[in-house]
């Protein structure tokens, strides 16, 4: 039976997504959104798959002499697998979730997506040097003790029950597709016989035929069996073998479920501390190149003269239009204080490149502080994400905005992904007086919380919140609460609906995280989230967001945002003052 078979076994009676830890709750949609920090970014290259290369994609043409008509899903599979025969991994991993979504009971379109994200995962791993280093340095044993840990997490908290001969099937083709990747080949297996390399592949799953999968014990013997004969047969290290083991079991039980690598789990605490070592910028992966969303004040970028709207077409001599762009983008990711060389092309159409240091930079979370009618004092703030200083720097905009006599407040969460549940929560908590604001359910008691508004400190000015298609996680929890209390008024499009909590573990045995769905969420109504998102109540269809770049790089006025323009009409017949209670 191939991959794609056995896959497609699985799907059929897999768990259906759904989506606080005892480490810090987090809340974020990684591939949902293409937008990112100037650390983050998926790669994608590879070489042919062997005999997985029917399986993976080709081409289809349709002749017009005979039109073959496809529905809906057979219309999405076969764009998919296109982008799949560009190896365009990134790309195919967000087009099925989106047309997961139309589709939700395709079994086709899930097992594409899970070999799109094992494909598109062995990549950016292999260009991580620090899981390339703890590849040269951990033992096979040390290894094993990693996925023993991760095993007992998923076991004990992760927010569906665990199927461990799923979790099995899933590391074993996660180690198949690196076999066939040209990142993990070169590094791993340079001197080995091709063919011998791929009749390993093509047999490792024949080799587990008949190994149990009762229990997670079972699996940590099946995987260092699979290490010892992969080290005896092609010289290949045991560490590497049990690692793919472990990624692949752990990235495809969800979309938001992954393994962190040292330098990936240090990122994660300093974006919810609020800062990171990089250049800088917001980013938004284009077909072929990078638009920059936004450049962070005083940070690396801005003193080399980078402003937004302005697009990256190559870093460090790799081109855009030569590698996916998001690969492009995972090579500003590097040691704090080394450089990165960056080509620019400016809104004029001119090139530069540029030598930019990689520094921690402070992420501002609360931005475009003004008055969109001044007339009717109608104030304005966009929250980009929520982490831990988002409480305080959203009070400090309130604070500004009514020493100038506001009367009524917007607040934009479009293209937010999400950040902290507790962020979310106490931002609610200052337009709420009372009230539930969220639930979480688990499958562990202990991720079951109800969380309740308290009146003192409950900012009483009419409100408008914007939200549209990449509001999610933490957005929605906000978004959800203040539509469900009819605090004030939800306007844009319908939120992307990722109602789900991640815990971030650190594991013991070595620097791995793991960052683990553990609960689901739901609005205060008792609504999920998850797939639902969030539904305006006045529905405007998306436009530019005021003061972010066009495609031609030209900053978006006020009149031109559609939806803040509906939101601020909205709001400005109620002259209300704002005041404290």
């Amino acid at each position: 039976m191939d991959l794609v078979a056995r896959l497609n076994n699985l799907s059929r009676c897999r768990n259906r997504l759904s989506l606080p830890a005892s480490a810090v709750i987090l809340i974020q949609s990684f591939l949902a959104t293409g937008t990112a920090t100037a650390q983050e970014f998926p790669a994608t290259d590879s070489r042919s798959p062997g005999n997985l290369t029917s399986q993976v994609a080709s081409p289809v043409a349709i002749t017009e002499a005979a039109p073959i008509p496809v529905d809906g899903e057979q219309s999405a599979i076969v764009k998919g697998r296109e982008l799949e025969a560009n190896r365009m991994w990134g790309e195919a991993i967000r087009h099925y979730e989106k047309a997961s979504r139309d589709y939700p009971e395709s079994t086709s379109l899930y097992q594409r997506m899970v070999i799109s994200r094992l494909h598109h995962d062995v990549n950016r791993r292999y260009q991580d040097q620090s899981y390339l280093a703890s590849i040269r340095e951990m033992s096979t044993a040390q290894t094993l003790d990693v996925y023993s840990e991760i095993l007992a997490n998923l076991q004990t908290h992760y927010v569906e029950d665990v199927d461990w001969a799923r979790v099995q099937v899933h590391g074993t083709a996660a180690l198949e597709v690196a076999l066939s990747e040209e990142k993990f080949v070169d590094r791993l297996l340079a001197n080995a016989d091709p063919a011998r390399v791929e009749n390993f592949r093509q047999t490792i799953h024949h080799k587990l035929q008949g190994r149990s999968t009762a229990t997670r014990f079972d699996l940590r013997a099946s995987a260092a069996f699979v290490a010892a004969e992969a080290e005896a047969e092609l010289g290949l290290s045991g560490t590497a073998v049990v690692l793919e083991f472990l990624s692949g079991a752990v990235s495809t039980l969800d979309p938001y479920t992954r393994l962190l690598s040292p330098m990936q789990l240090d990122e994660m605490f300093s974006n919810i501390e609020g800062n990171f070592v990089g250049l800088g910028l917001e980013l938004k992966a284009k077909a072929d190149c990078l638009q920059i969303l936004s450049v962070i004040e005083k940070g690396p970028a801005e003193e080399m003269g980078i402003r937004g709207g302005e697009k990256i077409i190559a870093v460090d001599g790799v081109r855009t239009d030569e590698e996916e762009p998001g690969y492009v983008a995972d090579l500003l990711r590097g040691p704090e204080h080394s450089y990165a060389a960056v080509t620019i092309v400016g809104v004029d159409g001119n090139e530069r490149t540029i030598n930019v240091q990689r520094r921690r930079v402070e992420v501002p979370c609360v931005e475009n502080v003004h008055f969109v009618d001044p007339v009717n004092r109608v104030g304005y703030l966009r929250l980009t994400n929520f982490q831990k200083t988002t409480t305080r720097d959203v009070e400090r905009a309130l604070w500004d905005l009514q020493r100038q006599k506001m009367r009524s407040l917007i607040i934009d969460v479009r293209g937010n992904p999400g950040g902290l549940l507790s962020a979310a929560v106490e931002v609610a908590d200052r337009f709420m007086s009372d009230g539930r604001i969220l639930t979480t359910r688990g499958r562990n008691v202990r991720e079951n919380f109800d969380y309740a508004a308290h009146r003192p400190n409950t900012w009483n000015v009419p409100l408008a919140v914007l939200i549209d298609g990449d509001s999610a996680s933490a957005s929605e929890i906000f978004a959800g609460a203040i539509a469900d209390s009819g605090r004030g008024v939800i306007v844009g499009e319908t939120s992307y609906g990722k109602g789900s909590v991640q815990g971030i573990f650190r594991m013991q045995s070595a620097k791995f995280g793991l960052c683990l769905t553990t609960a689901k969420f739901y609005s205060p109504s008792g609504r999920a989230i998850s797939h639902n998102g969030v539904v305006p109540t006045v529905p405007v269809p998306a436009t530019r967001i005021a003061a972010r770049p066009d495609d031609e790089g030209r900053l978006t006025l006020d009149a031109e945002d559609a939806v803040l323009q509906k939101a601020a009409e909205q709001l400005s017949g109620r002259n209300m003052i704002s005041r404290l209670p």
